[in-house]
């Protein structure tokens, strides 16, 4: 407890020696005393009522890390739980008043939440009455199966949000069935079987994020987006994106852009016989396959019958939570450990370490709850196929990545137009002449909805855009079937400069936003023809089956 205080204390004294208004402070000060005050002495008449008065005059904790009655029935947890709070709450609003410019302050409310979630008193078995009740019932054994739990997550590197057990890539999650077409260092292109007798003649390309795994598209047959859109009679054709190793470190920017997603629209022409066809990219695949477009456009081609955009990035120039990690100063220290002037040579980002970044922008739901559950209770973590597919965790070549959040993250080079030059040919967005269809997620926490919007801002042609409820993952994997969450579209096709002045005139509509999507899809994919019989054509001959080999390298 002296330890949790001392810490509380530190954090207290480097935010006062911050730029907070006296009045501001005094407001702070005087308000945290008295709500104290009120706290301790409740707590002191409640210890003179005796266990089952105290009990029923407390007042509920209204935070769901101690929702379980024994936060309520234990005098001292609930006293240590409330104070936590009141101590978050100062925190929090002396974070909210520190005076500096906006990156500054964003950093200084990032760090506080940071360490106002690691220090709930719920982490810890010393404060938390639900894990010691539990060692009590099971005498011992649940502080046992902890530690065992402990022990392999060191072992594996990362805590535990899934059984990892019970799932494999090809038997329970990536079952589609399909083949590998065609593959070179960088990728593999899987084709689908088609479900129906006919299908469009446009084929649909899609580019998952290089970063994760494209099965995200694929978990199971009821919430595949890929198996969704074969049934449609589309075509279907993917990217699956090598994870690379230390062979791959020279990879940059330009080579993801000529080497694989050009490729993947060459090879996919080539197969199917038709010159255009309805592409979709989902996150930075969309930044990649937006990329792609504009060079080719730069060289007098136009290969996309349609572009969609799922929770996509282009418009850097506001990121939420993600802006606190990039500046000058810490985009060149990767330049200068993994970039391509590195004084070692290039590195790997390794995968892990993108992935317990991605965990802490949301700590409570994707870090502590696992460690008060695993290790504190003793309970193994549940299967669940999306948490499986977040750990699976992929590498990120040095040099591509630096240039990445150099010329997207920092200095928003993309957007504009001829700013910069990729694969020989300057880069106009706006040059991609397809229409497109842009999709945002209302609770993302990576992709905020309003920087997805201003996509539409960024094409020429005919846009639509659709705003999806939940978050940067489950908004997307929303199959109709289940019935889930609502969307919202514009009550005419105009789409204002500002986000919130578009939504102030959309109209939600209930369910899944993908029948919107494959209506409009449809509508760019052509006439009806009969169902390729087999796979790949005479050039492009099946290599072996999807998923193919890429996607089981793990990280």
């Amino acid at each position: 407890m002296s330890g949790w205080a001392q810490g509380f204390g530190d954090a207290l004294k480097q935010l006062q020696s911050m730029q907070i208004p006296p009045d501001a402070w005094a407001s702070l000060q005087q308000d945290y005393l008295r709500q104290a005050g009120e706290l301790w002495n409740r707590t002191l008449h409640e210890s003179h009522e005796g266990a089952v008065a105290a009990a029923a005059a407390s007042e509920p904790l209204k935070d769901r890390r101690f929702a379980n009655p024994s936060w309520n029935d234990n005098r001292l947890g609930h006293f240590t739980a409330a104070l936590y709070l009141l101590n978050a709450r100062t925190l929090q609003q002396m974070a909210d008043q520190v005076q500096g410019d906006d990156k500054t302050r964003a950093r200084i409310r990032f760090a506080v939440q940071q360490f106002v979630d690691a220090t709930a008193p719920s982490n810890f078995l010393a404060f938390n009455p639900e894990a010691q009740q539990r060692a009590l019932h099971t005498q011992g054994e649940s502080i046992a199966r902890g530690m065992q739990l402990l022990m392999e997550d060191i072992r594996r590197g990362h805590v535990s949000q899934t059984d990892e057990s019970a799932f494999e890539v090809g038997r329970n999650v990536a079952t589609t069935e399909g083949s590998v077409v065609f593959e070179n260092d960088f990728f593999q292109l899987l084709e689908y079987k088609p479900l129906t007798a006919q299908v469009h003649e446009r084929p649909l390309l899609m580019v998952p994020p290089c970063i994760n795994k494209y099965y995200i598209l694929d978990l199971q047959p009821e919430n595949s987006l890929i198996r969704y859109a074969v049934a449609q009679g589309h075509r279907t054709f993917v990217v699956s994106w090598r994870n690379p190793d230390a062979s791959c470190v020279h990879w940059n920017w330009d080579d993801y852009i000529e080497q694989a997603a050009i490729k993947a629209i060459e090879v996919v022409q080539a197969i199917s016989g038709s010159k255009t066809l309805n592409t979709l990219g989902f996150c930075v695949g969309g930044t990649i396959l937006s990329a792609a477009l504009a060079v080719l456009a730069a060289r007098g081609q136009q290969p996309a019958a349609s572009v969609t955009l799922l929770t996509t990035l282009l418009d850097f120039s506001s990121n939420g939570i993600l802006d606190v990690f990039i500046d000058e100063a810490s985009v060149r220290l990767r330049e200068l450990t993994i970039g391509p002037q590195a004084p070692n040579g290039p590195g790997l980002l390794h995968g892990q370490e993108l992935a317990t970044t991605f965990s802490f922008l949301r700590p409570n739901d994707l870090v502590w709850n696992y460690v008060v559950g695993n290790y504190l209770k003793g309970d193994p973590p549940p299967a669940f196929d999306l948490l499986y597919w977040n750990g699976d965790a992929t590498h990120l070549p040095g040099p591509m990545y630096c240039w990445y959040l150099r010329h997207t993250y920092l200095q928003n080079d993309l957007k504009v137009p001829g700013r910069l030059t990729t694969c020989g040919v300057p880069v106009d967005l706006g040059a991609i002449k397809a229409p497109v269809y842009v999709y945002g997620s209302r609770e993302d926490h990576i992709v905020p909805w309003e920087a997805a919007y201003r996509n539409t801002q960024v094409f020429t042609g005919k846009k639509r855009f659709v705003l999806g409820a939940s978050g940067h993952i489950a908004g997307v994997i929303n199959p109709p079937a289940k019935n889930k969450r609502s969307h919202w579209i514009g009550k005419t096709a105009a789409l204002p400069a500002d986000g919130q002045t578009w939504m102030k005139t959309a109209v939600e509509h209930p369910g899944s936003w993908w029948p919107d999507w494959s209506a409009w899809l449809a509508s760019h994919a052509g006439a009806q023809k009969a169902a390729p019989r087999t796979p790949g054509n005479r050039q492009y001959t099946p290599i072996e089956p999807a998923p193919g080999r890429y996607v089981k390298e793990r990280a």
